[in-house]
C-alpha cells in the first residue's frame, strides 16, 4: 500500500548522514524540474517534495522513501 502525505505533514528519510526529518512541501503529480532534478511522476506515481529542518535544503522521494513522524 502506498502512503498519501500532504503538504506540512512531518516525515522522515534515509539521507547520506542518516536520519533526515523535515515536512512535505508539496506533492508532484507530473514531470517537472525540482530539486535541481528532473522529476518522473504521475497521478498514479506520484512523488513528494519535503524540506529538511536541519540543512533548509530540499529533496524529491518517492512515497515509499517516506515515514510519517508523530511529534
Amino acid at each position: 500500500m502506498t502512503n498519501s502525505f500532504r503538504k506540512g505533514d512531518r516525515v522522515s528519510w534515509k539521507s547520506h548522514g542518516g536520519e533526515a526529518v523535515g515536512t512535505v512541501q508539496k506533492k508532484l503529480t507530473s514531470d517537472t524540474e525540482e530539486a535541481g532534478r528532473t522529476v518522473r511522476a504521475s497521478a498514479d506515481d506520484p512523488q513528494y517534495l519535503v524540506k529538511s529542518d536541519k540543512s533548509g535544503g530540499t529533496a524529491v522521494h518517492k512515497p515509499s522513501a517516506l515515514t510519517r513522524v508523530h511529534d
